[in-house]
């Protein structure tokens, strides 16, 4: 459990240094980016061993209707990722697609695992998130948008989002998680 917690601790110190502390950030320059990615590297690392060998209690289980919100937040959190790549038209709707990805991603995630170990990964991780978000609102000005976007573009996204869906799903499935029903 100990390592899960580092992992979850240290990616949410790595990501939020910036807005915590953005003159030492900033005197870091490009040696600092770095050095980030390989903490954020590293926090993957200790959240993926610690959440694979964590045991905890078990507070509620997986039932079929939360199982398809789950995989609908899911298909959202995809959607969003590929999203905020592509400029589909749902950037110029939603501020922080990729924060709201990972939220989504998080709480599909707790309605079908109700374990501490999920707790304090996936619910570490909307703190995360929701801090983040209220942190860049804070301090940034809201983006300019134009709200352009073409018929092409959102069917690559719509593609990409559910192939990425199913390569997810793939992924879990070949690790003995389920993912349907």
């Amino acid at each position: 459990m100990l390592l899960l917690i580092a992992g979850v601790s240290l990616w949410t110190l790595a990501h939020l240094f910036k807005r915590l502390a953005p003159g030492l950030r900033a005197g870091l320059g490009d040696a600092g980016k770095a050095a980030i990615a390989i903490v954020i590297v590293a926090s993957v690392v200790l959240m993926i061993l610690g959440y694979s060998h964590a045991e905890g209690d078990f507070y509620w289980g997986r039932s079929p209707s939360m199982v398809g919100i789950n995989n609908l937040l899911m298909l959202l959190a995809v959607y969003l990722m590929v999203a905020a790549s592509t400029g589909s038209w749902i950037t110029g709707k939603i501020r922080h697609p990729q924060l709201t990805a990972i939220k989504s991603w998080a709480v599909g995630h707790l309605l079908v695992n109700g374990d501490t170990p999920s707790l304090i990964l996936f619910g570490g991780l909307l703190a995360w998130a929701v801090v983040s978000v209220i942190l860049i609102n804070r301090k940034d000005e809201p983006p300019v948008r134009t709200g352009k976007t073409t018929p092409g573009r959102e069917v690559i996204t719509g593609v990409a989002a559910i192939l990425g869906f199913g390569a997810i799903a793939f992924v879990h499935i070949y690790l003995g998680y389920p993912v349907f029903g």
